[in-house]
């Protein structure tokens, strides 16, 4: 199922029947927009490898003579399912048997580019003559800059319309290779379960496989109509799960190759540590420790076993100096103060904001920590010099940004590298990153032989590239007949997105700007005569990192909790205040109204609080109700999340449903859990018992519903997070009367 990600330098420019009219359905045909960029390609072939029996149709697909579907799949599978839903997508429009599908994992190639994160990232900026084609422009971005990458639950919203053009496009080529052979106009025929049919005529797939890859394609490729499309909307049979029952799925560790040694490794404390000094000591000991491998921010102990390496690494005398302060949690919240007090820059917002003083102002600061990402699978990575190629074997977010990140990092040149993805074992954002990918070669060339790099447990959850800490202060009047006349939210937290991204191409800067992504979410969905959010950079000193539904993660905490506080002071019930606001959100206040009666919204009872939190992001709109009760020991027992999700068109109801229920989960660690300390520029929290993570005793009573709908698809593995938190505070001041405005939410710290 995992097959090599194919380094091809030259693309063919032709291959078993590809013309540049098929590029159509591999997604390369927009032309460049931009004068600078004239002299580029425009185009890309697909670069597919065929087995023996196979016929390449496009970019996504290849057809066997035995009649197996296989869809090429750019999207990393970390568990949210994209091994099947985007392969359902494309069977669907094709009119396969779901039992003959098969999947494996994109080549590397600028056809799988994933326009929509770019697009997103970059729209705020594009210039004014780019206005109406941004779509366009950020295609062309996207694949000059080969970002093909898994992230910003994005994988459907992105690929459903190729996905469909791809199996669209087989179809009608399986048809006029039918058509053929009975002598009719291709329009007679039709294709199901693996079959091209008119009347009592029947073909196989694979009969036709290879005839009809060789066919030019119509220039007007129809779609079929929502009605005629079986499998959508379906829960089929994941195409991952034998795999991982039967332990023959392959995950980053799993990887063995002749002669391989492994390799745990250590970074030194945040503030630009150094390894000064490092001796075997008692690593000469250890049996089966072969050496060790210093670097610029790291020590690495090699072995014949990963246990021997890591009972090495930690016998070894390693002394670290850093360049700057070691940053601890004091000062982590000076710098958030700091940059909290200078008001920061306006990044949205519409009308004039008034000066928010005196009587009627109501003024909340909200906080929340840096959290880890603690995957069940750690960072891994394995490499192989064979002469002067580089082969990888690496859980990837991005293999593009791996390769060239490894590239860099090396000083070799990126098409001497090979990368062979792996399944991944939970990404959650960390896996977008490279670090691990480094390291192993940097390793592997210093030993002379494959080398598999497996951060610890403790050098995992340490050294995350953590959830930004932030801080959010939120000030507002309420208007006339309880409307929102005014809100301002300003945020203090680092340039999360910059930084990330500087830290993957390997740049450095001294400071940062204030960014969008930072405060994305911190735009109500409310109907606000006068609205501004600010952003104030934050420089910690610790790296920060995407993480599952990133700044909304904290800024639904803030705007829902403030919401909240807004309808108290008004004298409205928070249900109503809310509905009457959401004006401007229609699809939300479908879902706020539907989790009420869900719920059984009464707004609680003695001893029960309930509270409620309503969010859009990733094209998909969340109502949320949590139900609590506090105990004599002030601890927080959550008895039931209902949830109503607005996704539009769901692919598989079941993935869909389990990635809310993920969600939720995610979202009550986010809201109950431990954050990350740090002391003397190291992380307190070693392991999974530190993090104050929910067990199956903690779990509450959960309850979701779909809003039925024809509109294009959101994502789901992330929205269910940002609303859990201050459902949850709200129904706390509920039941208790106390408003908690930092996370974790702590009643006997009130």
């Amino acid at each position: 199922m995992h097959g090599r990600i194919a380094i091809d330098s030259e693309p063919e420019q032709k291959r078993q029947g590809l013309t540049r009219r098929h590029l159509l359905v591999g997604g390369g045909a927009a032309t460049g927009l931009l004068v600078g960029w004239a002299i580029w390609p425009r185009s890309y072939e697909p670069n597919l490898v065929a087995a023996p029996g196979e016929s390449i149709f496009n970019a996504f697909l290849k057809i066997g003579s035995d009649g197996r579907v296989i869809v090429a799949v750019p999207q990393a599978e970390m568990g949210q399912g994209v091994y099947t839903s985007l392969p359902q997508i494309l069977a669907d429009e094709l009119g396969a048997d779901w039992r003959t599908v098969a999947v494996e994992p994109a080549p590397i190639n600028p056809l799988y580019a994933n326009d929509l994160l770019i697009e997103e990232a970059l729209e705020p900026r594009f210039p004014t003559f780019l206005r109406g084609v941004e779509h366009i422009a950020a295609r062309q971005i996207a694949m000059r800059m080969n970002a093909t990458m898994t992230g910003g639950s994005s994988s459907i919203r992105a690929f459903e319309g190729r996905l469909r053009e791809a199996g669209a496009a087989a179809r009608i080529l399986l048809c006029m290779a039918a058509a053929v052979r009975l002598g009719v106009d291709w329009r007679a025929c039709e294709t199901a379960a693996g079959f091209v049919v008119r009347g009592s005529d029947r073909f196989r797939f694979g009969e036709l496989a290879d005839a009809a890859s060789r066919l030019p394609l119509p220039s007007v490729v129809p779609l079929r109509p929502v009605a005629e499309r079986p499998l959508v909307g379906k829960a089929v049979p994941r195409l991952d799960l034998p795999s991982k029952v039967d332990g023959s799925a392959q995950f980053g560790a799993d990887v063995r190759l002749p002669g391989m040694v492994f390799a745990s490794i250590s970074h030194g404390p945040y503030g630009g540590a150094r390894p000064a000094k490092s001796t075997l000591g008692d690593a000469d000991d250890v049996p089966g420790v072969a050496g060790v491998v210093t670097n610029t921010d790291w020590v690495a102990a090699v072995a014949t076993n990963w246990w021997a390496a890591d009972r090495g690494l930690r016998a070894l005398a390693t002394e670290f100096e850093t360049q700057l302060p070691r940053p601890d949690d004091l000062s982590v919240r000076k710098a958030l103060r700091q940059a909290l007090s200078g008001g920061g820059k306006r990044m949205a917002g519409h009308g004039d904001l008034p000066e928010l003083t005196g009587a009627g102002v109501i003024d909340a600061t909200y906080s929340v920590p840096m959290l880890a990402h603690a995957p069940m699978e750690t960072l891994t990575a394995t490499a192989r010099f064979t002469g002067d190629r580089l082969e990888l074997w690496v859980p990837t977010q991005s293999a593009p940004m791996a390769r060239s990140a490894v590239a860099r990092g090396l000083g070799i040149d990126e098409h001497r590298i090979t990368i062979y993805p792996t399944l991944v074992g939970g990404g959650f954002g960390r896996k977008a990153e490279t670090d691990a990918a480094i390291e192993a070669a940097i390793i592997a060339r210093k030993m002379r032989r494959p080398v598999q790099l497996v951060w610890s447990r403790s050098e995992d959850i340490a050294q995350s590239r953590f959830r930004p800490p932030a801080f959010g202060r939120l000030r507002g009047r309420i208007g006339p007949a309880g409307s929102i006349a005014t809100w301002h939210a300003t945020i203090a937290a680092p340039a999360m997105a910059a930084e990330a991204m500087d830290r993957i191409q390997g740049k450095q800067r001294g400071s940062y700007e204030p960014e969008l992504s930072a405060v994305e979410g911190a735009t109500p969905p409310y109907a606000i005569a006068a609205l501004g959010v600010h952003h104030a950079v934050a420089d910690i000193g610790i790296p920060v990192g995407a993480w599952r539904s990133v700044a909304h993660s904290y800024t639904a905490f803030f705007t829902e909790s403030f919401i909240d506080e807004m309808a108290l002071h008004a004298g409205l019930d928070p249900l109503s205040f809310r509905i009457q606001a959401l004006g401007p959100s229609p699809r939300l206040a479908k879902c706020l109204t539907a989790v009420a009666a869900l719920g059984g919204w009464e707004g609680g009872e003695p001893g029960i609080g309930q509270g409620l939190a309503a969010h859009s992001c990733f094209g998909s709109h969340v109502a949320m109700m949590a139900e609590v009760s506090i105990d004599a020991g002030q601890q927080v027992k959550v008895h039931s999340i209902s949830a109503v999700v607005d996704c539009g068109r769901v692919i598989h109801p079941d993935i869909a449903r389990q990635q809310i229920e993920g969600g939720i989960v995610w979202g009550l660690a986010n809201a109950l859990g431990e954050g990350i300390s740090i002391k003397d520029g190291k992380a307190v929290v070693q392991n999974f018992d530190g993090l104050g993570l929910p067990t199956l005793t903690d779990m509450p009573d959960i309850r979701i519903e779909f809003i039925s709908s024809a509109a294009e698809p959101g994502g789901a593995g992330e929205i269910a997070v940002p609303p859990v938190a201050p459902a949850l505070a709200n129904a706390i001041y509920a039941a208790s009367g106390k408003r908690l405005r930092d996370l974790p939410l702590r009643v006997a710290d009130a």
